[in-house]
């Protein structure tokens, strides 16, 4: 029996009532549970069935309260895009008029479930027929296999003329190189076909890794990195709308958008090859002495070289021009950024800072690096934290070119710069 005919027999009322059995599975109980399941149902479904139980639990991130009713393969949890930034994106293509979108490289169905509910009609297509079998099953079970198309297809021979919009997200794994793909021309099918087949259509969005190099990206499109919950997904190409509006890609530009809050930054963009040397010094922040407060920007605006962004927007400096820490000297709000009150800045030296945690009574410590060799849980353990009652944040860092440490707490405690 093949894959294909075990996923069909998992459809079928038997392999549903495993599932429905296993919903609360725990996995350290695993070979019992086969044990006892294949008394009453052939190894092959009890198999299938447990597979499908572990991989809904690891989707739970993911695609939360859905995960329990949808469908996975393996490399469709790793490589599936999160409910969150699935929407974020869907909405974006909605706002530019899209109502119908081609979706390839398509995997388990996680992109087209979010462009369907948020009305496109969706052509979805993969070349593996395993995942093709579980985006159908998720269109299905989620009530939206009126919108959603699937083809067993190779992409690049699929014919997208007609269609709004075209997205592409592809296959950044590979089991013969050990893992991540990071080269793009790597990718299956490479960034370079991508492209192509992006700039033939009315609007198009590639998702790619989110540490691409910069100048792996075409200049004709805008790159938008995105972040859930402080932590960066992902980087999304734009190219061209179906209408014109505020979310029209701007060729050039880059973008650091935040989620959940949708909060989103759009730079200027890459300086124009011939710029003048005054020009390109221009666009960076100023640096200059630590002030009283510090802060730390989100990983999407960093990803998109946007830190000299938000250090205008508050009026700030960097730190080192080689570091993307900001200080200033008063607190202004920014979602773009977390704030910290500063209470000491210090030549780096464990020996003093071991002292002067003690005598602050900390016995919690958050301890975060940028520029340094130093690695945070070698310094905890030279530390030797004792159960004080207080907390702080350790930087270590680089401050015009030395290292140093710096000591704060979040602008959210209620503790004031102490220098």
């Amino acid at each position: 029996m093949n894959d294909l005919d075990t996923f069909a027999d998992l459809l079928a009322p038997e392999g549903q009532a495993l599932l429905a059995e296993l919903r609360d599975h725990d996995p350290a109980n695993e070979l019992a549970a086969a044990t006892r399941l294949r008394r009453e149902h052939p190894a092959p479904l009890v198999s299938a069935a447990l597979g499908q139980a572990r991989l809904r639990q690891r989707a739970a991130a993911k695609f939360g309260a859905d995960a329990q009713l949808m469908y996975f393969t393996p490399n469709g949890v790793e490589q599936s895009t999160r409910t969150t930034v699935a929407a974020h994106r869907a909405a974006r293509f909605a706002a530019l008029g899209v109502r119908t979108l081609a979706d390839l490289c398509c995997g388990i169905g996680g992109d087209a479930l979010a462009l369907a509910r948020a009305g496109i009609r969706v052509l979805a297509v993969d070349r593996d027929p395993l995942a093709c079998a579980a985006a159908r099953a998720n269109a299905e079970v989620l009530g939206l296999a009126e919108l959603i198309e699937v083809r067993c297809a190779d992409v690049t021979e699929v014919d997208t003329a007609g269609y709004d919009a075209v997205f592409v997200d592809p296959a950044r794994r590979s089991k013969a190189r050990g893992g991540r793909i990071f080269d793009p021309e790597a990718y299956s099918p490479p960034l370079s076909w991508a492209v192509e087949a992006a700039r033939t259509a009315p609007c198009a969005a590639l998702k790619i890794a989110p540490g691409v190099p910069h100048d792996a990206l075409p200049e004709d499109a805008e790159t938008e990195w995105i972040s859930d919950g402080g932590d960066v997904k992902e980087a999304v190409v734009w190219f061209g709308s179906a209408e014109e509006g505020p979310d029209s890609p701007a060729p050039g530009g880059r973008r650091a958008t935040l989620l959940p809050a949708g909060e989103t930054l759009l730079g200027a963009g890459l300086p124009a090859p011939a710029a003048a040397p005054a020009e390109d010094e221009a666009d960076r922040p100023p640096v200059g002495p630590v002030g009283d407060w510090l802060y730390e920007p989100d990983g999407a605006v960093i990803r998109a070289h946007l830190v000299a962004d938000v250090a205008r927007q508050i009026d700030g400096r960097l730190i080192d021009p080689t570091i993307a820490y900001i200080t200033a000297d008063r607190l202004t709000a920014t979602p773009y950024a977390t704030a910290y009150a500063l209470t000491d800045v210090l030549p780096f030296n464990v020996k003093k800072l071991k002292a002067l945690l003690r005598e602050r009574e900390v016995g919690i410590a958050v301890i975060k690096k940028r520029g340094s060799a130093v690695e945070p849980e070698e310094l905890r353990k030279k530390l030797k934290l004792g159960g004080g009652r207080n907390s702080c944040t350790i930087f270590l860092t680089r401050v015009a070119g030395a290292p140093t440490m710096l000591l704060g707490h979040p602008a959210t405690d209620p503790v004031t710069p102490g220098r």
